[in-house]
């Protein structure tokens, strides 16, 4: 194939070739080849169009991997206002709503042309998919700009990340110019699997997406499976035809529509659409009556479909009665959004501050109008990052949704009405608010670099003396500001040897008050070694890290530095529960200067670095009395039983008689106890030739004939 003319057949064979697989793939759900077959035709159209980039197609399915360089993302204004949509919450407020329609489009039918059957208006139901909004311009059928909600009415130019979305056409089936709107979603299981490699900062998947949306490289976007349905589109012929046909139409041009849709309309109506329902089987119709019915059915099947959904977008069907209808500021008269639930409270945001943790890490956290919930007042929310901002587009003076997740950390669930003063999109300063130090971006977060930081200082020693950390008594963060703003401390060991003299005489701190400091100071020395790893605040190494790494063999922190000096992650990443951010995580860590001279002070402090026996003294005569039958063996515990609730009493007994428990199976575990409803522990025992124990056979072995 030497000369051009072969070159563009090729290329031309070799383009449509793999939009046809792709549409068989992501549309269809029926693939014809398999994907090292598919990789070949597209590795061979790629070097084909790297050679003659001049004969590369606008529309080549290459431009789905994406680009490295990085963009910003221009503002664009939309063609038309991106309103939000007013919302119901029960089925009775829906049928008002509908029944308002109703009666409002009878008195423009009166006024307007009449219709050759009945007046009652026809009304589409779609799932309220839980995604991102995209607007997406086509000129002459090629797809031309990509541009996301913004505040309704201008939004970020994304063009070359949403290329990367295979199920999104860059090239319609007819030559058309004009724009749809849809949402840019992700599978529920992908967002699970995903969000747990950033460190679960997405509240739900629409935040995910939206994230997705706005990476700088669009070859990362790439690597995310993002989907897509369309909803709405206008190709000219606005206030013309009505929303059923456009959605049967859509398909037809390459875009993916939900397959739950549901149109309902009055006495005498369905017939005109018979074809439609034909060609669309999966979706539903019925009389006006019947909606409520649909509404139950898919109110059930929320937790079966693939996506998530937060409730249903409840349409008029007829584009000419919309228009006669109109709009008001905020929201469509023709739409309205049913909720599935009602947000526990709506607040307003005052102000947007910007905290500096221990690590660095920089987080935004909301102000808000005081509001009750869960029978808490709330006035703070976090914001997480720049990212989670942005994907709920918050501005200072926003009207939004804020619930308890969990029962326990507020959170700004949605934007619910954009402040009226035209304030921006909040963004994160570029410098530390505490010491100005330039900021840093890894991954999805901003950090301050510099450790003498205040703030970090601060937040650091508040971190070691809490509850559940060092738990040192009338220590608080309060104290601890006192203490450094008087210069008495300066990093953690100075809490071990500052003089606590130097606080009589301060205001608050009496003879009383620094002698329960003393005490407390002096108790926390007895705190056991995974406590004191937990708490020096290490990125990664929490509670849990520090109990897998101690029951796998660290059983002092000679050993954990040791085996970090060897500067080889997989060291650890061969316990289970620690991956390779965290293996690599520990290795920098304990290689870092000053995190070991910090240990070094502290173990010069008196503080426990090396795992205890647990006592034998009368508290516990009866594990001195029993016989250290499991000397040697290292067992775990997976699934419930009859007789040890909680399963650990089990390997407390295991503790007893000389063995040993660790949380998680590896090549050192040599028991593993199974009960009921076992988890993947148990495959992994199998795996690795882990002698597997019955519940029945470990009450023998405790108690032997």
């Amino acid at each position: 194939m030497d000369d051009l003319g072969g070159v563009k057949e090729r290329i031309d064979f070799l383009s449509a070739e793999l939009g046809r697989h792709d549409e068989l793939y992501y549309k269809k759900a029926r693939p014809e080849i398999s994907d090292r077959d598919y990789d070949r035709l597209f590795d061979e159209l790629f070097d084909l169009e790297t050679a003659n980039p001049g004969l590369a197609h606008p529309d080549s399915p290459t431009k789905r991997v994406g680009s490295d360089l990085e963009r910003d993302f221009p503002e664009v204004s939309h063609p038309t206002p991106m309103l939000s949509l007013d919302k119901v919450y029960t089925k009775a407020e829906l049928a008002e709503w509908m029944e308002k329609i109703g009666r409002e489009e009878g008195r423009g039918i009166e006024e307007g042309p009449p219709r050759s059957r009945s007046n009652a208006p026809s009304f589409v139901i779609e799932d309220k998919v839980d995604g991102s909004t995209i607007v997406l311009h086509y000129e002459n059928g090629l797809l031309s700009r990509a541009v996301t909600r913004g505040d309704g009415t201008v939004g970020n130019d994304v063009t070359n990340n949403v290329r990367t979305i295979r199920d999104i056409p860059l090239r319609l089936a007819e030559p058309l110019t004009g724009f749809v709107r849809g949402e840019i979603y992700i599978d529920k299981e992908d967002f699970r699997r995903l969000n747990r490699e950033v460190d679960g900062i997405y509240a739900n998947p629409r935040n995910f997406a939206s994230g997705s949306l706005r990476r700088k490289k669009s070859s990362e976007v790439a690597k995310v499976p993002l989907r897509s349905f369309v909803y709405e589109g206008s190709f000219g012929e606005a206030g013309k035809g009505e929303h059923v046909e456009l959605l049967a139409r859509l398909p037809r041009l390459g875009f993916r529509v939900s397959d739950a849709v549901g149109f309902f309309a009055g006495p005498g109506d369905l017939e005109r659409y018979d074809l439609i329902f034909r060609e669309r089987r999966g979706w539903t119709s019925g009389d006006v009556s019947e909606a409520g019915d649909f509404v139950d059915a898919r109110m059930r099947a929320r937790e079966s479909v693939s996506y998530e959904v937060d409730g249903l977008v409840v349409k008029l069907n007829n584009y000419a009665q919309r228009e006669r209808l109109g709009s008001t500021a905020h929201h469509p008269r023709w739409a309205v959004a049913f909720k599935y639930e009602a947000p526990q409270s709506v607040s307003e945001i005052l102000g947007i501050d910007v905290q500096v943790g221990r690590t660095g890490r920089v987080t935004p956290v909301a102000r808000i109008r005081p509001v009750k919930i869960s029978g808490s007042t709330v006035s703070n929310v976090t914001l997480h990052n720049q990212d989670y901002i942005t994907s709920l587009e918050v501005a200072v003076g926003d009207k939004v949704s804020v619930s308890r997740r969990g029962d326990v950390i507020p959170a700004v669930e949605e934007v619910v009405e954009k402040n009226d003063g035209g304030n921006p999109v909040f963004r994160l300063p570029t410098s530390c608010p505490s010491c100005g130090t330039l900021l840093v971006e890894e991954g999805a977060h901003s950090f301050c670099t510099n450790r003498s930081c205040p703030a970090r200082v601060l937040g650091k020693l508040s971190f070691f003396v809490g509850r559940g950390q060092m738990d040192i008594e009338n220590l608080g963060p309060e104290t601890i500001k006192r203490l450094l703003d008087l210069g008495l401390v300066h990093d953690i060991p100075d809490l071990y040897t500052f003089d606590a003299a130097g606080l009589l005489g301060v205001e608050g701190f009496g003879e009383k008050k620094v002698a329960l400091i003393r005490e407390g100071i002096a108790k926390s020395r007895s705190r056991p070694y995974a406590a004191v790893l937990a708490s020096l605040g290490l990125d990664e190494i929490g509670p849990r890290a520090a109990d897998l790494l101690i029951s796998n063999g660290y059983e002092s922190i000679e050993a954990l530095i040791e085996a970090a000096g060897r500067r080889d992650p997989e060291i650890f990443t061969q316990i289970d529960g620690i991956g390779p951010k965290i293996a690599a995580r520990i290795v920098e860590q304990f290689n870092d200067p000053a995190v070991l001279e910090t240990i070094r002070r502290l173990r010069q402090a008196g503080l426990r670095f090396t795992r205890e026996e647990k006592p034998r003294g009368a508290e516990d005569t009866a594990q001195a009395a029993s016989p250290r039958t499991f000397e040697g063996e290292i067992w775990c515990v997976t699934g419930s039983f009859e007789r040890f609730n909680p399963r650990e009493k089990a390997m407390d007994e295991v503790e007893k008689r000389g063995g040993k428990y660790s949380t998680t199976v590896t090549g050192k575990t040599t028991h593993l106890l199974a009960g009921a409803g076992p988890g993947s522990k148990l495959q992994k025992a199998k795996k690795l030739g882990v002698t597997i124990v019955s519940e029945e056979v470990f009450l023998e072995r405790l108690d032997p004939p």
